[in-house]
């Protein structure tokens, strides 16, 4: 397992994987918002991501393109944590980043190109091949 959290703690996470993080992919996307903030990701389509945060408010939500993901930000210390498609099935891709062991994941990241000639079908069968499937929990959803 995983931990991390964001740089104030309001959002955690938890990478649930049977593969060591030597083993797990990382990633870097060519869209317009990746180029931006050059996050590199990991996912496990036969692991679990929890994203955990307090209340919504805490939590950034930013579409764009098809509208698809949420790309969640926390709203106190801005980091970028994660890209979330709701579903269902939810499943995301992780920025490593976040993670208290960001410095073991070794392999050399796999660079993809914008997606913009993905429709949805496509897009959505991507997703469900390669990330993780996820959950997003409120503590308090008041």
């Amino acid at each position: 397992m995983l931990n991390g959290t964001c740089h104030c703690g309001a959002v955690h996470v938890l990478l649930t994987s049977s593969r060591p993080p030597t083993e797990l992919p990382v990633r870097m996307c060519g869209c317009s918002f990746c180029l931006r903030h050059r996050p590199l990701y990991t996912s496990d389509p036969a692991g679990h991501l929890e994203i955990k945060v307090a209340r919504e408010a805490e939590l950034i939500r930013y579409r764009f393109g098809l509208q698809l993901a949420d790309f969640l930000l926390c709203a106190s210390c801005g980091v970028f944590v994660a890209a979330l498609e709701p579903g269902p099935p939810a499943r995301a891709v992780l920025n490593l980043a976040i993670l208290d062991l960001a410095a073991e994941f070794t392999s050399t990241p796999t660079r993809f190109e914008a997606y913009d000639s993905e429709d949805v079908a496509a897009r959505t069968a991507r997703r469900a091949r390669g990330w993780t499937p996820a959950k997003l929990i409120l503590l308090d959803p008041a």
